[in-house]
């Protein structure tokens, strides 16, 4: 098998009988992963036969691989890769910090997953807890250090909101100074015009 001649893709509503094949061969819950179809990536050939099946749960930044089901498991060190390009694409997508897993095959571990530690475990979505012990996890980026950005990002934009609210602040009482000055001008002139309406033409001095 090769990626020239197999492909992955989305699972759809006309792969169900397919699937149930192989999760039946796996001994899965059919019936409990039917509702959750659309977690499923599929591997097929070119004569369109399902010959591959995993799943993908994405919670917040976290996502789950499970339900790994083949039909001849010949197949399944060519199709793990392909599995694992396209569901970390999918997880690059979704903003996802890490992959868990509880598959055993030692693929995944020549792949980059470890055993989670007691720390990492910590982070394991509630959830997912009850789903069993002996988890393994792949961080795809820097929790830490993106959760200090988005803060410092945070800061900067509530500093930046704070200053503009100041400047608008600034102008609003300089406009309201402006207005005041203005009309203070504008009523010494109509004092201005009524005392000289009042005094009549005699205030100036006649021309000679």
């Amino acid at each position: 098998m090769s990626p020239s001649n197999h492909r992955v893709r989305r699972a759809t509503l006309e792969d169900l009988p397919g699937l149930r094949v192989l999760w039946e061969l796996m001994h899965l819950p059919a019936t409990d992963l039917e509702r959750r179809l659309t977690e499923f990536q599929v591997v097929e050939s070119t004569d369109g036969r399902l010959v591959g099946a995993l799943g993908i749960q994405i919670f917040r930044q976290h996502a789950w691989l499970h339900s790994e089901s083949y039909l001849d498991f010949a197949l399944a060190d060519e199709a793990r890769p392909l599995l694992l390009a396209r569901l970390q694409s999918l997880a690059s997508n979704h903003g996802v910090f890490r992959l868990w897993t509880r598959e055993k095959s030692p693929f995944w571990t020549r792949h980059g997953f470890k055993p989670a530690t007691p720390e990492e475990l910590k982070k394991l979505p509630e959830p997912w807890v009850a789903s069993g012990p002996e988890w393994l996890t792949l961080q795809l980026k820097d929790e830490q250090a993106i959760i200090s950005l988005e803060k410092e990002l945070s800061r900067f934009m509530e500093s930046e909101k704070q200053r503009t609210l100041r400047t608008f602040q600034h102008v609003r009482t300089l406009k309201q100074i402006a207005t005041f000055v203005a009309l203070i001008g504008a009523l010494f002139v109509l004092g201005a015009v009524f005392y000289l309406l009042r005094k009549g033409p005699g205030i100036f001095p006649r021309m000679k």
